[in-house]
C-alpha cells in the first residue's frame, strides 16, 4: 500500500503522516505534545522515539540502507520465527522473515497523549498482530496466534538497539542472577555475574530467564531506560565494538559507541511451544527517567 492511501485512511493532520523514502519504502511519522516516532510498514519496524526536550531513546544507524527486502540496522527489529540464523537451514535469512515482510497497517488511535498503530502479518501457520504505542512511554505489543492443526515452536524477540552517550560508561541492571549463553564464546553457558553488567569488549549474550524488570543507566546523558516486559523470558544484549562495527557496512566504524542493543524476547532455552489455536503474547514498555 503507498502512502496516499494509507494518509486517505489513518492520516491525522500534523500528528500521524506518511512518506516514502527514494526506494519505495513506506513509513509513518507521529509528533505529539513534542514526542515524536517513526515506524516502516516493512518489518513494522520502529526506527524512532523520542519524548520532547529529550535526546533520542533508539538509535538507528546514519548508515542503515533504506531498501525492499534489506534489513534496517538499528530501531526496534521484529524477530520470529526463529533467532540468529536458522536452525536447520544456515541459507535462510538471519533472525527470520518478519523484519523484512511487509505488514499491514490495521488501524491508527489517538488516546490524549499517544497514538498507537496496529498492524498484521499472516505467514502460513501464524497470525501475528502488532500493537506500537507512541507517548510518554514506548508500548509495544506483539502476539502470535497458532493458526495451524498442531503445536508448533517458534523464537521471537524485539530486537531493540538503545541510544546511549558511550558504551564504555553505561550499565545494564537486572540480569545480575540470570545465566546466559556466550554466542561470542562457541555458545559456552556462563553461571549469573552478580553484578551489574558493563560492556567492555564485543558482546552477544542470551541471558535466560530473566525478571520482567531491567534499567539502562547511562551517566553521560545522566538518564535511565526502564524496561518492563511481560510473557518475554529471554533478554539478549549485543555490541560488535570496534573491530566488527568497522566491517558493516550499514553501522559504520564509530557508531557502535552509541549503542546498544538490550532486546526483549523468548530465545533458546526459553523458546515458545504454543498448542493449536492458542495465542502468545509478548509486551515490552519503554520509560525514560532522570538518573537516580
Amino acid at each position: 500500500m503507498h502512502a496516499a492511501e494509507l494518509a486517505s485512511r489513518f492520516r491525522f493532520p500534523g500528528i500521524v503522516e506518511f512518506a516514502e523514502t527514494e526506494h519505495g519504502l513506506v513509513k509513518a511519522t507521529v509528533s505529539l505534545d513534542g514526542t515524536t516516532g517513526e515506524l516502516f510498514l516493512q518489518g513494522a519496524q520502529v526506527t524512532a522515539w523520542q519524548r520532547a526536550g529529550e535526546r533520542p531513546a533508539i538509535f538507528t544507524s546514519p548508515n542503515s540502507a533504506y531498501a525492499p527486502g534489506k534489513a534496517i540496522r538499528g530501531g526496534i527489529p521484529v524477530i520470529f520465527p526463529w533467532f540468529g540464523p536458522h536452525p536447520a537451514n544456515p541459507g535462510l535469512q538471519q533472525h527470520g522473515f518478519a523484519r523484512t515482510a511487509p505488514w499491514q497497517l490495521d488501524a491508527v488511535e489517538r488516546d490524549g497523549r499517544a497514538v498507537t498503530m496496529m498492524l498484521s502479518l499472516t505467514p502460513d501457520d501464524f497470525a501475528l498482530t502488532y500493537r506500537v504505542g507512541f507517548g510518554t512511554e514506548l508500548r509495544i505489543d506483539l502476539a502470535v496466534h497458532n493458526r495451524s492443526g498442531r503445536e508448533l515452536a517458534f523464537e521471537e524477540a524485539l530486537h531493540t538497539y538503545f541510544a546511549v552517550s558511550d558504551i564504555a560508561q553505561v550499565r545494564v541492571s537486572g540480569l545480575e542472577g540470570s545465566g546466559f549463553i556466550d554466542k561470542t564464546a562457541g555458545m559456552q553457558r556462563r553461571p549469573p555475574a552478580n553484578r551489574e553488567l558493563a560492556l567492555t569488549a564485543e558482546t552477544d549474550s542470551v541471558y535466560l530467564d530473566t525478571p520482567d524488570s531491567l534499567a539502562i543507566d547511562d551517566p553521560g546523558w545522566r538518564r535511565r531506560i526502564a524496561i518492563a516486559k511481560t510473557g518475554a523470558a529471554s533478554t539478549i544484549v549485543w555490541n560488535p565494538w570496534a573491530e566488527k562495527a568497522a566491517a558493516m557496512g550499514d553501522l559504520g566504524a564509530a557508531n557502535w559507541r552509541s549503542m546498544i542493543c538490550v532486546e526483549t524476547g523468548n530465545v533458546a532455552d526459553n523458546r515458545v511451544r504454543l498448542a493449536a489455536g492458542e495465542t502468545h503474547r509478548l509486551t515490552t514498555r519503554i520509560a525514560v527517567d532522570a538518573a537516580p
